[in-house]
Formats: structure tokens, sequence, C-alpha cells
């Protein structure tokens, strides 16, 4: 990572976990520029022409391959909007890791919009994580506004692992996603805000195809003046199976909101939705603080375990 400051090179480590650059495919985004990228022999990474952001094609058959693709910003007042198209062939077995680090010092907001269309071929298995993250004394404000788009074609399966636990001031994150016969999505989402910070989560999934099925669960903490919205659309279509699930701890003067909507247009359609906010259970403190620890330490206890 020569190509990149000490800051840039910790919001990367923050955002997706690397020390050095991956084995793989991956291509490294700073401050509105590619700096550095390397493709295989089955993943190849195309910048659009108009420069608005990349494709990756996955050909068929891969498999036990990744693909990076982390974001950072550390100058205060840029703003950018990035679209990535991942095109993922038959019976391919890949992970993909995305993510946007933002360091702000500045007064100007700083802002990465990331849309991002995947399209998932027969048979095919895609883990893919997004990390955000936000840090710096400035005035700035830190905001990340990501569009996800998911197109999964018959038996194919997708785990999304959706996480933002400090720093970022603003985000409307929207996911959608199309299921063709007997495809899978699951979605894990773990959020935190604090201080001012807002944060909406918006997932629609059409459950289009016979056996397909869904799971989103976010697991979230609303600390001090933050607000968050949660919400979750299943539309069944046919003989399918869908479940969202929201599971919120509320702390100090904190909002949550948890919006359900569950749409059958097939009589054999299963769709549960479950949703439960509340503050941390008193008994939770008392028996960690038994053992000796603070309330402000049993508190962050509880929390860390909530959100692994």
């Amino acid at each position: 990572m020569q190509k990149l400051d000490e800051i840039q090179k910790r919001l990367i480590l923050e955002v997706a976990d690397l020390h050095t650059m991956p084995e793989g495919a991956y291509n490294i985004r700073s401050n509105g520029k590619s700096v550095d990228r390397n493709t295989t022999a089955n993943i190849d990474i195309i910048s659009k022409e108009d420069g608005s952001g990349i494709d990756i094609k996955i050909k068929d058959g891969t498999k036990n391959e990744s693909v990076h693709i982390p974001v950072v910003l550390s100058e205060s007042g840029l703003k950018e909007t990035v679209y990535n198209d991942f095109f993922v062939g038959d019976d391919c077995d890949v992970t993909i890791v995305a993510g946007c680090g933002i360091n702000n010092c500045g007064i100007g907001d700083s802002e990465h919009d990331g849309i991002h269309r995947f399209y998932i071929g027969k048979n095919s298995k895609v883990r893919y994580a997004e990390k955000h993250y936000g840090e710096g004394d400035g005035r700035g404000k830190r905001i990340l506004n990501p569009v996800t788009e998911v197109y999964q074609q018959e038996g194919s399966y997708m785990e999304m692992e959706m996480v933002q636990i400090k720093g970022v001031d603003s985000t409307v994150r929207i996911t959608k996603a199309e299921l063709a016969e007997g495809a899978t999505l699951i979605v894990h989402e773990r959020l935190m805000t604090h201080g001012a910070q807002k944060a909406t989560s918006t997932y629609e999934v059409a459950l289009n195809g016979e056996n397909s099925a869904t799971d989103v669960i976010s697991r979230s903490v609303a600390r001090d003046d933050s607000e968050q919205i949660f919400e979750a659309a299943i539309m069944g279509n046919t003989v399918c199976h869908g479940h969202a699930e929201c599971d919120a701890i509320i702390m100090d003067h904190a909002r949550v909101v948890a919006v359900p909507k569950l749409d059958a247009s097939n009589v054999d359609a299963s769709l549960i939705h479950e949703a439960a906010i509340g503050k941390i259970a008193g008994d939770q403190l008392n028996k960690l603080m038994s053992l000796g620890l603070t309330e402000k330490e049993a508190e962050e206890q509880i929390i860390s375990g909530f959100l692994r």
C-alpha cells in the first residue's frame, strides 16, 4: 500500500481488514481516484468509460476467489457518486469485500454515494461484506448513501453483511433484490448510531421464483440523540418464504422506528416480520456489575455482544 498515506491505510484496515494488498482481484479507490488494481485469470476489473466506476466480471465456475474494492476519503469537502456493477457467472463461489472509510478534519461535508448492482448467475454463491466507518475532528459531516441492487438467477445464494458501527453522521441505505426460482438472499445488518447521527435502512425483496427465500435481520443500538429508521418490505409472488427481523437497543434520548411491509400475492407465500425495541435489561447490568464491572463497562460489554 505504498501509494496510500497513514490515514488512508488506517481507513482501509477499518473497512476491509487489510494490512497489506490482498491476494486475488482488487481495486483501491482513494479521494475520487483508483490508486491500485489487480485482476486474475477469472476476475476482471474494468473502468467504466465515463470514469464513474468499475465493472467486475467473474467467469463461470470461479471458486474460492475474492474481490476487494474498498474506498477511502481523506479530503474534506469531497463528494462523489460511484457505480460498480458485478457480473457473477454460473456455478461460482466468491467473496466480495467493499466498504468506505471517511476521515474528515475540515469544515466541508465529505460524501460517498456508492451504487452497487449484482447480477448473480445460476447456482452461484456470493458472500458480500460492506463496512462503513467515519472519523475526524472537523465540523464537516461524514455522509454515506449506499444503494445496492441484487438480481439472482435460479438456485443462487447471496449472503450480505452490512456493518456501520462508528463515526458516520448521516446514511441512507437502500437495498433492492429480485430472486428467481430456488434463489436465497440472507442479510445481516449491524448498526450503531450516537450523538446526533441519523441512519435509514430500507430493504425491498421480491420473491418472484418458486421456492425462493430471504432472511433480513437487523441488530442496532441507538445512543444519545441519534435516530434510526428500519424499513423492510418483502413481496411474496409465488411459493416462497420470507422473514424480516429488527432487534434494537435504545438508549438515552434516541429514537428508533421499525416499519414492516409484507405483501403476499400467492396463497403459498409464507412471510414473517418480527420487531423488538427496548432498553438494556436491568438484570443483565446487575449481573455484570456484580462481577466487578462499572455500569458503563457493563453496558459496553452487552452492546458488544449484541452487535457481534
